[in-house]
């Protein structure tokens, strides 16, 4: 994941604006990266469960292998079109979360699913911190298409890497008493209405904040780089430090840091407070990872992947329609992406901040959670 991080890292950033250069307008820009969404979203259940049936380690291999041959693909493209078919392929790789967050809560030993998930995103993170950097001299020095090649021989390694991980046993039918079919069980239900809800409005403001940054700001790609990086810093930071609270805390904690970062991209002027919002951008993250980690103990052990690739599904829909939104707003006023993302991550912060507080995911802290999802593991 560190090497997966450093290979991402070098190009995501940039993403937009290797788009924009191939010819596509915002509206075409954030069109490509909704649909780009909408391949991610049909990925995620499948392969949940997919790592139910057959083990996690088989679909781990499955989605780092496309991921590497994705990345080929969009650095040897000749044209728009050619890139947008890697960059859909790419979207599969996005397959690898719930696979992934079902062995890592696996391994977790006596640690919460929170600071273990939280964990292996710091980590990820910590891999994408100098890859912004790296990717902003190569795009400067270079080319952004050869950006993609780097990321492309970095992917390579971390696959050889994840050849090697051990296998999980498949998990039997058995879990929580009086519970029924995941699909029934209600108190999922509601939770994954709001991961939905939150993950929408976080993920709202930043599709196109490059472009953003670029063109109304006049930052170059190396200062947008850096700004990545610094993204990256802040997610480790935020998640090592935030990912021992309960769950539920942390998301609202989540939140409130994205509600920092479109703001100061909406009011600042400088690389400073530019800086600064990108390292509250971190919060984006936490909300991820905490998804997960609110799910985990109202479902039975053996629909743990079905439930963590609903809630991924839920995540990717969110990747679909936020940038196709973001493209019109942008379209019709650049900085109106970041108003209105400052109301909907409002609206969002205070319908699951009620909620939260409602069913009680504040109390229960990380390690009673743990030691509680650890003996009900030992009785199935």
């Amino acid at each position: 994941m560190f090497l997966w991080g450093f290979g991402e890292g070098l190009f995501l950033i940039f993403q937009p604006l290797y788009i924009q250069q191939l010819g596509a307008d915002p509206i075409m820009i954030g069109t490509i990266l909704g649909i780009n969404g909408m391949v991610m979203t049909f990925s995620q259940i499948p392969s949940g469960l997919l790592a139910d049936k057959i083990g996690r380690r088989q679909v781990l291999w499955f989605s780092f292998i496309s991921g590497v041959i994705a990345t080929w693909s969009m650095a040897l493209a000749p044209s728009l079109s050619f890139f947008v078919l890697g960059l859909f392929f790419y979207g599969l790789t996005s397959s690898v979360m719930a696979p992934l967050n079902t062995y890592v809560q696996a391994a977790r030993g006596n640690w919460s699913v929170g600071r273990s998930i939280s964990f292996i995103s710091a980590v990820y993170n910590a891999g994408a911190i100098l890859g912004p950097i790296i990717g902003g001299l190569i795009g400067s020095g270079l080319s952004l298409k050869a950006v993609y090649f780097v990321s492309a021989v970095v992917f390579t390694l971390s696959t050889v890497v994840v050849i090697f991980v051990k296998k999980q046993p498949v998990e039997q039918n058995a879990g929580l008493d009086g519970e029924e079919h995941l699909l029934k069980n209600r108190r999922y239900i509601g939770l994954i209405v709001i991961i939905f809800m939150v993950m929408f409005a976080v993920t709202l403001p930043q599709p196109l904040a490059a472009n953003f940054l670029q063109n109304d700001r006049g930052l170059n790609l190396n200062q947008i780089g850096r700004l990545g990086s610094v993204g990256a810093l802040g997610s480790v930071v935020l998640m090592l430090v935030l990912g021992r609270l309960p769950s539920g805390i942390a998301i609202l904690t989540g939140q409130v840091g994205v509600l920092l970062f479109a703001i100061l991209l909406w009011r600042g002027n400088n690389i400073v407070l530019y800086s600064l919002a990108y390292f509250f951008l971190g919060g984006y993250k936490l909300c991820r990872a905490m998804t997960v980690a609110l799910v985990r103990p109202v479902v039975r052990a053996w629909e743990i992947g079905l439930a963590f690739g609903i809630v991924e599904t839920l995540n990717a829909l969110a990747m679909m329609l936020a940038p196709v939104v973001a493209g019109f707003l942008y379209d019709w006023q650049p900085v109106s992406i970041f108003q209105v993302g400052v109301g909907v991550i409002v609206l969002s912060l205070l319908i699951s901040a009620g909620f939260i507080w409602k069913n009680g995911y504040h109390f229960a802290s990380p390690e009673d959670q743990a030691v509680s999802e650890g003996e009900e593991n030992d009785e199935a």
